[in-house]
């Protein structure tokens, strides 16, 4: 292939996810009862499920065991190259260990099934040939064969990694619907990052962080103004004595009070200025969901009330230092 040849990179490009999306959807041929047995025996299971594998394998064996460990299944990553230089005392009783490999046929591979064989484990092959040492070895067998890799030489892992990776998924979503896996369970387990704040951040976590600006519905625009200004969240709240929320006065409303009447601007009062119906959501209002309201709305804050009671603003700035846009 030639230099800057845009055309040709672009059709290799292609073809490269044609060919593994074609060998992910033979995936389904080799989906029977055995696999279902899998799913039932790990989700029986007392111990905990021990990834094992070496090269690419390995690496998708680690992404598997990161993809149980987020949705309930315990999980843990065992090198088979390590494994055999002592770190097969990972492996416990009541563990099933399921090994990943393409050929199952390595050397190591070799060394390493007797001895899980030897204590007795429940082992699981996820392989790509039914004939191989590991497949003829192993308790269950989940066939990912795929008829060629996408390297054009057919030695670089690539439709063999995919299938090993969704294999795996196929058997993580298995796993999480029968253990009734919620979005709060989700949240449970990925407290951190963007994610995690999606599921479990709420603006009760975050408006206490703000100035409270609010003013009564007699006072006059320089008050107004002055609480919009001080409190740098774009808007006050319009409350009564109790703090029952009566309007909100953005710094939009400001501006066209003040084109719609120029001469009269310095004797309008809150209560003349206030929009009465302001977006709101209550302190319990999941972070994610206000995010919602005030795109849908073309809006820059949200107020925060418990039953109508007056606590404090959200700004859109708020949802973006705390990553949930």
């Amino acid at each position: 292939m030639q230099k800057n040849d845009i055309g040709k990179i672009i059709e290799i490009a292609k073809k490269t996810i044609i060919i593994e999306a074609e060998s992910i959807s033979n995936l389904v041929n080799f989906i029977d009862v055995k696999f279902a047995e899998v799913v039932e025996k790990i989700f029986e299971s007392t111990g905990r499920v021990i990834i094992t594998g070496i090269g690419k394998s390995a690496n998708i064996g680690n992404k598997i065991v990161a993809s149980f460990n987020s949705t309930g299944t315990p999980a843990i990553f065992m090198h088979a190259a390590d494994a055999i230089h002592g770190d097969l005392g990972i492996v416990q009783k009541d563990d099933i260990v399921i090994c990943l490999s393409k050929s199952g046929n390595t050397p190591e591979i070799k060394v390493l099934i007797p001895l899980i064989r030897n204590n007795g484990n429940l082992l699981v092959a996820i392989v790509g040939d039914e004939n191989s040492f590991l497949a003829k070895s192993a308790d269950y067998v989940l066939l990912t064969k795929v008829d060629s890799e996408a390297c054009p030489n057919n030695l670089a892992p690539t439709s063999s990694t995919t299938a090993q990776l969704v294999m795996g998924d196929a058997l993580m979503v298995a796993l999480l619907q029968m253990r009734g896996f919620t979005t709060e369970d989700f949240a449970r387990f990925h407290p951190g990052g963007s994610l995690g704040k999606k599921l479990y951040l709420r603006v009760d976590d975050i408006y206490v962080q703000n100035a409270m600006p609010k003013v009564k519905p007699k006072d006059n625009i320089k008050k107004v103004i002055s609480e919009i200004t001080s409190k740098r969240l774009g808007a006050t709240a319009v409350v009564d004595e109790n703090d029952m929320l009566l309007g909100i006065i953005t710094d939009g409303d400001l501006r066209r009070m003040l084109e719609k009447f120029p001469s009269e601007f310095t004797n309008l009062n809150a209560k003349n200025i206030m929009s009465d119906k302001p977006k709101v959501v209550e302190k319990n209002c999941l972070a994610i969901n206000a995010l919602s309201i005030i795109r849908k709305n073309n809006i820059s804050q949200i107020i925060v009330v418990n039953e109508n009671k007056y606590l404090g603003i959200v700004h859109l700035h708020d949802l973006m230092r705390e990553g949930i846009v």
